[in-house]
């Protein structure tokens, strides 16, 4: 289904699980991630949640037109989908890029939400970062989507995904190109990041009940990162998933799925 944005844009959402249901979760995605990227997750909540999916606008698909976007407008585009969809409070999760619009969704919108879900997370660069930032940024220009996932999967994927992939490799590759493999989509998304100040300080205004859950081996935004929003958000929870990677919602998702679901039932 698509939805309007503010400025006329189309973004692609789909409604699943138990429509009845009195709590809803909302999931965003990774950078290079759709909808899709859920299809292993979204069983574990079905019964008991409204599920609620989004393609952010240059992501799989919704338009991937118009200039790049920030993230507070990221976060305004999730709140004109609850408004269409008539929900007043979420459960939000997001993953990676999508843990930053979630971040910026808790500051601007609190009230909209229940709780907050942080999955991969990060509030401010590092130079190791910025110099993965840089490489992939050089890769889609120089070789587009496909080299870029080159150099992004080692950096994305835990050594012991590469050893026992669950999705094999060169299809996750082509399964990824065939959704978000416009080149000058995906520079928009990242323009995001790339213009992104440190956010530590703004997180400590987020009130709402909150949990970072991050992979012992993530590579993209180790440990310490994401401990540092933990620190910096009020009274939030930090958990460790032993051995996995960055991209918890693929190497990940028996853990995952519990870390959350132990946070919002309790």
């Amino acid at each position: 289904m698509l939805c309007k944005t503010k400025d006329g844009l189309n973004m692609y959402y789909e409604v699943q699980g138990n429509v009845s249901a009195t709590k809803t979760i909302v999931f965003l995605n990774g950078l290079s991630q759709s909808t899709i990227a859920w299809i292993l997750t979204t069983p574990h909540f079905k019964d008991n949640y409204r599920i609620v999916l989004l393609d952010f606008i240059f992501q799989g698909q919704s338009d991937k037109s118009g200039e790049s976007r920030s993230f507070d407008q990221h976060a305004k585009d999730v709140l004109g989908l609850l408004d269409e969809l008539k929900i007043q409070k979420v459960i939000l999760a997001g993953l990676s890029y999508g843990s930053l619009v979630a971040q910026h969704f808790a500051v601007l919108f609190p009230q909209r939400l229940e709780k907050l879900i942080l999955l991969s997370t990060f509030a401010h660069k590092t130079p190791y970062y910025n110099a993965i930032e840089y490489a992939w940024w050089r890769a889609l220009e120089l070789g587009g989507y496909p080299l870029m996932l080159d150099i992004m999967l080692p950096s994305v994927l835990s050594e012991e995904y590469f050893k026992n992939p669950l999705i094999p490799i060169e299809m996750m590759k082509q399964a990824r190109q065939e959704v978000n493999g416009e080149k000058e989509a995906l520079f928009k998304l990242m323009q995001a990041t790339k213009d992104r100040a440190d956010f530590r300080g703004e997180l400590r205004k987020i009130t709402t009940p909150t949990v970072v859950i991050q992979g012992e081996k993530d590579l993209l935004f180790p440990l310490n990162t994401a401990a540092e929003v933990s620190q910096n958000i009020p009274n939030s929870e930090f958990k460790i998933i032993l051995g996995a990677g960055h991209t918890l919602n693929l190497e990940a998702i028996p853990q995952m799925t519990k870390e959350i679901k132990d946070f919002i039932e309790k």
